[in-house]
């Protein structure tokens, strides 16, 4: 059994900052890409950041927040983290944790997702 758990999450007035964790736990082998996703209501749910596993550890992110998130992942403890600064009203949404990766050494790469952190931007 695999676990993605979120952490970091709460309320922040305009252009502070949050740091976002997951913790990945459980029969993991390796994992290759970890990324952020956040969702609103009624919108669809829109990827933030993504980050590989080789050593260069390259990060994409969506235009909307280049210059202000950092992703970033500490593959001994199998966590990614987001540095979010000068955030915005409207990155206020549900931060959720994604990752692939193998629970076995020949096996197939599975799809995991967390249950998310709420990031709210009000003053």
């Amino acid at each position: 059994q695999v676990q993605l758990v979120e952490s970091g999450g709460g309320l922040v007035q305009p252009g502070g900052s949050l740091r976002l964790s997951c913790a990945a736990s459980g029969s993991i082998f390796s994992i290759h890409t970890m990324a952020w996703y956040r969702q609103t209501p009624g919108k669809q749910r829109e990827l933030v950041a993504t980050i590989t596993s080789d050593g260069s550890g390259s990060a994409n992110y969506v235009d909307s927040v280049k210059g202000r998130f950092t992703i970033s992942r500490d593959n001994a403890k199998n966590t990614v983290y987001l540095q979010m600064a000068s955030l915005k009203p409207e990155d206020t949404a549900v931060y959720l944790c994604y990752a692939i990766l193998r629970t076995q050494v020949t096996g197939p790469r599975y799809q995991y997702w967390g249950r998310g952190t709420q990031v709210t931007v009000s003053s």
